[in-house]
């Protein structure tokens, strides 16, 4: 679900890339914001919550604003900065590279967080990031079909989707509907589950819920690598 690109990748891939990577997003949603009131999976109110702070003249609480949606940003030019100059070695990883990275900062917060407490912005700042850096890689790697970090666009293509069943008719038209809506309620779906487990969990252990979420991104990856390779091996005794 990490490797394959452009024709070579199927609803298959997307579903389950969405699914984790939604899963996480969930959970990094919640205990993110019962950690430091914060948002940390999107920038929509912090660009309300800036204007604001512009109006009313608090230029440095508005710089903070600013510099949430600047790091959500910044990890959204890294993550395909870092795809494009890897896939030029070896496609097969590139889009590895920045879950990988995504999962050490979790895994740092996490750890981090709570047993020496670390500046509220400092965590926003982090988790911003790593949502920048993985809503870039799914977004390029399943060509624009699947977003994760946040759920506005989901229900505006959710709801379009659901209105053009009244008027697209044929077989065809219907079928590749009917995939893209449950692909978009998949996603709200764990999103959901996410946010669910990610507060059971931070009501239980805190911010080590970060660590659970890099666990899983570290879980998917190894199992997306192990598949690959078994492939490769198959193919390879087949080819012999």
């Amino acid at each position: 679900m990490f490797r394959h690109q452009g024709k070579a990748r199927t609803f298959r891939h997307n579903l389950r890339i969405a699914s984790l990577l939604s899963f996480v997003a969930g959970m990094v949603n919640v205990a993110g914001f019962l950690a430091i009131g914060r948002l940390t999976t999107n920038v929509t109110g912090h660009f309300a919550f800036l204007i604001d702070e512009v109006f009313r003249l608090e230029f440095w609480a508005g710089l903070v604003y600013f510099l949430y949606i600047f790091f959500f940003f910044l990890g959204s030019f890294v993550s395909n900065f870092l795809i494009e100059i890897v896939s030029r070695r070896d496609l097969s990883f590139a889009f590895a590279v920045p879950a990988s990275i995504e999962a050490m900062l979790l895994l740092f917060i996490g750890i981090w967080g709570d047993a020496e407490p670390l500046n509220a912005n400092v965590i926003a700042f982090s988790l911003l990031f790593s949502m920048g850096l993985q809503n870039s890689l799914v977004t390029t790697i399943s060509n624009s079909s699947v977003r994760t970090t946040h759920l506005t666009g989901l229900f505006t293509d959710l709801g379009i989707e659901l209105s053009q069943l009244f008027f697209y008719k044929s077989t065809d038209q219907r079928h590749k509907l009917l995939i893209s809506i449950k692909l978009r309620l998949t996603i709200i779906s764990f999103f959901f589950l996410g946010g669910v487990a990610g507060g059971i969990s931070y009501s239980k252990v805190g911010l080590i819920t970060l660590c659970i979420a890099s666990t899983l991104l570290i879980f998917g990856l190894i199992y997306d690598y192990i598949k690959f390779r078994l492939i490769t091996i198959r193919r390879k005794f087949k080819s012999d």
